[in-house]
């Protein structure tokens, strides 16, 4: 259908609700403002759906999300009366329209007698995936837009296990939704008519319990807290979403006494109305936290985003200066921590495994290899980790250790099923405590796991291009570099290629080709002769292409200079790919 008659029925839909009527006319006269709101339908992807707040098929609204509903009733429907019953878990964030949006998707389900769990008010999206496993829910939905801008706002599906749900899972709801042909048609149930029938019940308190009781077993040392806890300052930032109170609850729960929460950053606000974006990894995120930590001498500071799956760290650096840490580097610390606190213990299992993402640092390879565990990659994408933890459940051949991604995700015990911030929040305080009961900042216990296993640097560029005219640039910069791979990079040979496409690694100098057993992506990584590598991969919520890089080397010094040389170098082709 083309964007004019998409267009024109929701013109002429007599029931349009009156807030969307209302945006609607206010661009009727901007032909391209109503192309780009109607030239596509908001696309259900392996997650689910996210965009733009407003009306129209490219739009989230809240016929979007009665789409996507039906879609996942229908689905669950093919499951039987047991997975009707057993129903569906809602949580949503502080955005706009959030508590709207989650209350549409439980009268959608209700409509088609499918039971659901929905939070009273906001709650994290790692709550949401423990609630549906301490719920024994069939499926789970959070509306959540993590840390985009404010004018985004998503609709996530989780599947029984706690974990987004896999590729194959998500074909079939895709299949479902993409089957509903009109949006403005999808019925509803009332209300209160829903809950006077217990279709719809409202939850918070006892799952709450719940979830602080599973926190509690993320604490691995409780002496070094114990021992540092009088003095030990931490500040923390919810950056105006759902982690306050989890997260500050998790923390005093095993010990530490002093948090001080960044109070212009403390409660809900839709606008995120004191940073430029509600992300922790940009560094401009942090520069309140950095004030309240320079005001009361703090050991660490914490940033959660919206939904509160991703976390970030900053710490004093050598010149005294508090530095923000990549996901890699918290990483590192993290599974370092784990490992040797574990083997101290006894506890750690001979078949204990590390989940990391193909873009994350090979630096856990390393951590892990030295006590002789292994690492398995996944693809980007929480769901992939999920969906491991789940297989080694099942085979019982592996046992899940830690996962985590370099954009700030992690996971440390399997009670949620996507990355978790509390978790981490909680474990990163610890290691840091660790390392002041031995009178070392954190950022000294990097340098010293650095010292140990190679100084590893990592980086990230994004390009954002919107709209039509981005998604066939970033379609032209993939093609570039599949149809003519470079040979050399920052002067070094490369010397494999693999294409998640395709499935195929080349091995360059030895011209032979390997398959890759991985879920088919659009993502590109190559590989250099000194160990170094680079990756091409468009988001698939977000209209960005994201370039990852890595090095290591013997100094911190000289592996900064590396990753500089080889950013400058992959970037400079994109520019010319693009002019």
């Amino acid at each position: 259908m083309s964007w004019e008659a998409n267009y024109e029925k929701w013109k002429h839909f007599s029931g349009l609700d009156p807030e969307l009527k209302q945006q609607l006319e206010s661009i009727a006269n901007d032909p391209k403002q109503l192309e780009e709101h109607f030239y596509k339908t908001l696309e259900f992807g392996t997650g689910g759906i996210r965009g733009e707040l407003g009306p129209g098929t490219n739009r989230m609204n809240i016929y979007s999300i009665r789409k996507a509903t039906e879609g996942l009733a229908k689905y669950i429907e093919s499951h039987g009366e047991e997975a009707k019953k057993r129903g569906v878990a809602i949580a949503y964030d502080c955005r706009f329209k959030s508590p709207e949006f989650a209350m549409e998707a439980a009268k959608t389900l209700g409509k088609h007698g499918i039971h659901t769990y929905v939070f009273e008010s906001l709650r994290s999206t790692p709550e949401l995936s423990f609630a549906i496993r301490y719920l024994h829910a069939f499926s789970g939905i959070v509306i959540t837009a993590s840390h985009n801008p404010p004018e985004y706002n998503g609709y996530k599906v989780y599947g029984e296990d706690g974990a987004q749900v896999i590729p194959e899972v998500a074909e079939e709801i895709i299949a479902k939704v993409n089957a509903v042909e009109n949006e403005l048609a999808v019925e509803v149930g009332d209300e209160e008519q829903l809950k006077a029938a217990g279709l719809i019940n409202m939850i918070g308190e006892i799952v709450d319990r719940a979830y602080l009781e599973q926190l509690k077993t993320v604490n691995l040392n409780a002496e070094v807290i114990q021992q540092v806890a009088d003095d030990f300052k931490i500040v923390y930032t919810p950056l105006h979403g759902t982690g306050n109170k989890p997260v500050r609850k998790g923390l005093e729960a095993i010990g530490f006494k002093y948090v001080q929460v960044v109070e212009e950053q403390e409660l809900p606000d839709a606008s995120f109305s004191t940073v430029k974006s509600p992300n922790p990894e940009e560094h401009a995120a942090f520069e309140l936290a950095i004030q309240y930590g320079e005001k009361i001498h703090a050991d660490i500071l914490l940033g959660t985003d919206p939904d509160t799956d991703r976390v970030g760290v900053a710490v004093r650096n050598e010149k005294g200066e508090y530095q923000v840490l990549t996901g890699n580097q918290v990483g590192a610390l993290l599974l370092h921590y784990l490992i040797t606190e574990q083997k101290k213990q006894g506890t750690l299992e001979s078949n204990a495994t590390v989940l990391k993402t193909i873009v994350t640092s090979e630096i856990g390879r390393d951590i892990a290899a030295a006590h002789g565990l292994d690492t398995i990659d996944t693809l980007t994408g929480f769901k992939f980790i999920g969906e491991k933890i789940r297989e080694f459940e099942q085979t019982g051949e592996r046992s899940f250790l830690f996962g985590y991604e370099e954009s700030y995700g992690y996971l440390v015990k399997p009670f949620a099923r996507d990355k978790d911030a509390v978790q981490a929040c909680m474990l990163i305080a610890e290691v840091a405590a660790y390392y002041k009961t031995k009178g070392m900042t954190l950022y000294e216990g990097l340098l010293e796991v650095f010292e140990q296993y190679g100084y590893y640097c990592e980086g990230l560029e994004s390009l954002t291009l919107k709209g039509k005219d981005g998604v066939e640039q970033i379609n032209s910069i993939l093609t570039a570099f599949r149809s003519a791979p470079p040979k050399v990079m920052a002067g070094k040979s490369v010397v494999e290629i693999e294409d998640y496409q395709s499935s195929r690694r080349q091995l360059v100098n030895d011209d032979k080709e390997e398959t890759i057993h991985l879920p088919k992506s659009n993502v590109l990584k190559y590989k250099l002769e000194d160990g170094s590598w680079f990756c091409l991969r468009p988001s698939g919520t977000e209209p960005k292409i994201k370039f990852y890089f890595g090095v290591k080397d013997n100094t911190l010094e000289a592996s900064e200079n590396k990753l500089e040389e080889l950013r400058n170098a992959v970037m400079a082709k994109v520019e010319e790919i693009n002019n």
